[in-house]
């Protein structure tokens, strides 16, 4: 029997994803539960010498992530629904959505090399901070 019936999978989807969404995958029990979340960070470009032209690339890059993964969600039939872009700093954005669905468990890629905070990554390290609910951390 498996106890986590939502459950938030934060991707980069502009890096390696599948093993973190494979894992998801099989511990969730049924892709409807899985819920993908892709966090940017604002993006504004201020040019140079004085000419004052100002540029958000939030929405570009908002626009290329929902459309990545949709794509992941179609393949692995999940919800186009369970589908969330939003931008902020990543762990407060995770944790947000985490308690907005009530998600019993967060998985999400580790990658480092040595000490916690290496061997999380400062996403992961930064999420296990005050964190409701279960997390799972897959070694990338």
């Amino acid at each position: 029997m498996n106890d986590y019936t939502t459950v938030l999978v934060p991707v980069d989807v502009f890096s390696d994803y599948t093993q973190i969404l494979s894992r998801a995958l099989r511990v969730a029990p049924d892709p409807k539960n899985v819920h993908l979340l892709y966090v940017a960070f604002p993006q504004t470009n201020v040019e140079p010498y004085g000419l004052f032209l100002e540029r958000d690339y939030s929405q570009d890059v908002q626009d290329q992530a929902m459309t990545k993964l949709k794509d992941i969600a179609a393949i692995n039939d999940i919800p186009k629904s369970n589908v969330n872009v939003e931008i902020g700093s990543p762990a407060d954005e995770i944790h947000h959505l985490a308690e907005k669905l009530n998600a019993d468990l967060i998985v999400i890629g580790t990658h480092g090399q040595s000490g916690l905070r290496l061997l999380l990554g400062s996403t992961a390290n930064a999420v296990l901070h005050g964190v409701k609910r279960d997390v799972l951390a897959v070694k990338i």
